[in-house]
């Protein structure tokens, strides 16, 4: 029998909290495509389909994303949306940000068509998984904003991870946070 929906809500901080215990954070791989093809592939022959082994999906979850950032940066959109899910979403920077799939592809497709990306370099990522639900958060060091934060969720379907919801965010140190939303609001 499934939890009624408040009930499963409810006890979603706990599930957080439980996980969060269990949680690693590693470099990203270097070669991203042929780590999520492996991944994959140790995954899908370590168990039947019906039982996945959670280190198995946190490995190809973390290649699945270092491949989705290095598709942006070689500005390779086939790549880049193959990796989400067609209800992804996207929220950007600025508080007006938050892109369907195909909005964001529209967006992006005429950057990625001159053959310029943007680069976001992993620096520590953790990755959670509950059944065929993940979610994670990383940071990222960009040349242009510095440090970065990168928060999202995927979904297993058929079998395959997807990026279903990311989060893209520039963290304000504390002592600067006043001063910052001064400067935003005198817009």
């Amino acid at each position: 029998m499934i939890a009624p929906m408040s009930l499963r809500l409810a006890a979603l901080p706990l599930l957080l909290s439980l996980c969060a215990l269990g949680c690693r954070a590693t470099t990203p791989s270097a070669e991203p495509a042929a780590a999520v093809a492996e991944a994959t592939a140790v995954a899908q022959a370590a168990e039947p389909k019906a039982a996945h082994d959670a280190q198995d999906d946190e490995r190809v979850i973390r290649a699945l994303l270092d491949d989705w950032h290095q598709a942006a940066s070689r500005a390779d959109g086939a790549r880049y949306f193959g990796l989400m899910a067609e209800d992804a979403v996207f929220l950007g920077t600025d508080a007006s940000e938050r892109w369907s799939l195909p909005a964001f592809r529209a967006f992006c497709e005429p950057y990625f068509s001159k053959g310029v990306g943007w680069t976001y370099q992993p620096r520590k990522r953790n990755v959670f998984v509950h059944g065929d639900v993940a979610w994670f958060d990383e940071r990222l060091w960009n040349d242009k904003y510095g440090d970065c934060r990168g928060t999202g969720a995927l979904r297993r379907d058929a079998g395959e991870w997807k990026l279903v919801h990311y989060s893209l965010t520039l963290p304000i140190p504390n002592d600067l946070a006043a001063d910052v939303v001064k400067m935003i609001r005198g817009r």
